[in-house]
């Protein structure tokens, strides 16, 4: 996206303020044309382009990421993030800070042993039970697999001799006739 100077100025001002004219006017554009000069930089592909990378790039800085998150929980644990708590003080109201409470930096700790399960040793117990019943299925299927391996071996065994008494009677029928 290659803007010229103006272009880039004009985009950045209605970024901020939303509006072509006032815009094109803050760029320094003729004050003659600033009303269609406006409307037009906004149909521009690399203006346009420009303007939506921008806006992308604003709000993706409004939202919180994982790592945000878990430093607030920590500050919050550590009584290090305070609130503004208003009081009443005869006719006026006075705002103090105010630290978290033990069971706001409980909530913290849990929510942060959410993220950290394996820290936990109820957790640690729990798979460790689940890696045990996995191994136990497994060493239960491969006895069954094999014990069907062996009866099926023996169903083979047993048809084939079936089949070598029967040709056996036929043969002696046969002789017999």
């Amino acid at each position: 996206m290659k803007l010229t100077a103006k272009q880039r100025l004009f985009a950045d001002e209605y970024i901020k303020s939303g509006n072509a004219t006032q815009s094109a006017i803050k760029a320094g554009y003729s004050p003659k044309t600033v009303r269609s000069i406006g409307q037009e930089n906004l149909t521009k592909p690399d203006i346009k382009s420009y303007i939506d990378a921008k806006m992308a790039e604003i709000e993706s800085h409004k939202i919180a990421d994982a790592k945000e998150v878990l430093q607030f929980y920590t500050r919050v644990l550590r009584e290090e993030e305070t609130e503004e708590v208003a009081l009443p003080a005869g006719d006026d109201v006075i705002t103090v800070e105010k630290k978290p409470s033990f069971k706001d930096r409980l909530a913290a700790a849990k929510e942060l042993m959410k993220r950290y399960p394996l820290s936990d040793p109820m957790v640690q117990a729990q798979l460790k039970k689940i890696t045990a019943d996995a191994r136990v299925a497994e060493a239960r299927a491969k006895v069954l697999e094999d014990n069907g391996a062996d009866v099926e071996e023996a169903l083979d065994r047993l048809l084939t001799r079936l089949d070598k008494e029967e040709s056996k009677d036929e043969h002696e029928r046969s002789a017999d006739s």
